[in-house]
């Protein structure tokens, strides 16, 4: 049997599509329709869906209490959900990951960028740093990236860096956006939520040696 793994605050499915590349049958779970989320999808609560059954757990609890967006002058209070949702984690005993922004109080964590993958268009690069807590060991790559040509998806559009000294240079597009992540089937509001699937099938690799780990042992 192929292992399972728990998609939780799964949005539209780039960390599920990451696990699933890794080996896993994924379920995600979110409080909100996630009508092209690819895979098993549950609209609940993650705080309470129930955990059993899983070989690894992912969490991508909201960001919006730790994003450098959060010191706005018009910036609404957002609930800072990693604490709770690691006890949850710990609590059921199952290998997890909880993924968040850059400067989110995660526990030794490890940083991803697109860089480390090769993603990008052209000869720009996707940088996209997030975050990563696990309950096992991840070895992860140094990142690459350079600061001359970047792509940055945020705020509900695509940037080209090089636009900063060169306005007549043409926006990236949603298609670019969803080459840059490799997540066609994502609204350019999804993709702006989203992780590279590359990340999370990085990770997930890992977790399924883990898994097959535990399964021996048993």
């Amino acid at each position: 049997m192929r292992p399972r793994a728990l998609d939780l605050f799964c949005c539209a499915g780039g960390a599920g599509m990451g696990l699933h590349r890794a080996g896993f049958d994924v379920v995600g779970v979110d409080i909100r329709p996630q009508p092209r989320y690819p895979f098993e999808f549950h609209q609940s609560d993650a705080l309470t869906f129930p955990l059993e059954g899983f070989d690894v757990i992912w969490a991508s609890p909201p960001c919006q209490a730790h994003t450098s967006l959060k010191s706005m002058h018009n910036a609404r209070r957002h609930l800072d959900l990693i604490p709770a949702t690691r006890a949850r984690l710990i609590a059921s005993g199952v290998p997890y990951v909880i993924e968040n922004v850059v400067g989110a109080p995660l526990r030794e964590p490890f940083t991803l960028c697109g860089t480390m993958f090769g993603l990008g268009v052209d000869d720009a690069q996707l940088l996209r740093h997030r975050e990563f807590e696990t309950s096992f060991p991840v070895l992860a790559p140094k990142c690459q990236h350079r600061k001359s040509r970047t792509i940055g998806i945020y705020g509900e559009g695509c940037r080209d860096s090089r636009r900063k000294f060169d306005k007549t240079i043409p926006e990236f597009t949603v298609v670019h956006g969803r080459e840059a992540m490799q997540a066609p089937w994502m609204t350019i509001a999804e993709l702006c939520q989203a992780i590279p699937p590359a990340y999370a099938e990085f990770i997930g690799r890992e977790a399924i040696r883990i898994t097959m780990d535990r399964r021996a042992a048993a």
